[in-house]
């Protein structure tokens, strides 16, 4: 009930509903995942920093490591993020879970005020792939972005374009296209 809720995005009442469960059953990964990804949704960072991290000791699953790391970003925790970031690495996981923890960790470095080293991390996924997925899309967005914000508007008004012209739709596309006069 509490994963639907999660699913259902009523994060307040996934929270209520998994507490008993996580009480009575410490030892289920599944319990702490829902608890800490409830709170990352409500941007308590800590709280969900800490039952992801007790989900992570029972049971790795790939797929919270990149929320987990985003976590330890938003506390600004760099050094967390980049062992999280360096176990995403080494578990070699799905293309959309690399995505999501490459996303974070250049988003970290960017928040630390190194808009190159967060460029070049995203340049390593700026290759064409042979079937476009969402996450090339969300990939390309944030080194578009990034490269916007270090004043490479020519470099990111291409990207934007090539975005626009796989989606129109996706995220503000439209409006960052328009926002470079492109």
């Amino acid at each position: 009930a509490a994963s639907g809720a999660l699913d259902r995005e009523r994060f307040d009442d996934a929270r209520r509903m998994v507490a008993p469960v996580v009480k009575e059953l410490p030892f289920l990964a599944a319990g702490h995942e829902v608890n800490g990804l409830a709170a990352y949704r409500l941007g308590l960072w800590r709280n969900a920093a800490q039952s992801l991290e007790l989900a992570r000791q029972i049971r790795v699953d790939p797929a919270i490591l990149p929320v987990l790391a985003d976590c330890y970003r938003a506390m600004k925790r760099w050094s967390s993020v980049d062992e999280v970031w360096r176990e995403i690495r080494e578990l070699s996981p799905s293309h959309d879970v690399m995505a999501e923890g490459r996303i974070v960790a250049a988003g970290a470095l960017a928040d630390q005020g190194d808009l190159k080293g967060a460029v070049a991390l995203m340049r390593q996924a700026q290759k064409p792939p042979k079937k476009l997925r969402e996450h090339h899309l969300r990939q390309w967005y944030v080194l578009a972005d990034l490269l916007d914000r270090a004043g490479d508007t020519v470099g990111a008004a291409r990207l934007f374009r090539e975005i626009a012209a796989a989606d129109g739709d996706f995220a503000d596309v439209r409006d960052r296209l328009r926002s470079l006069g492109r």
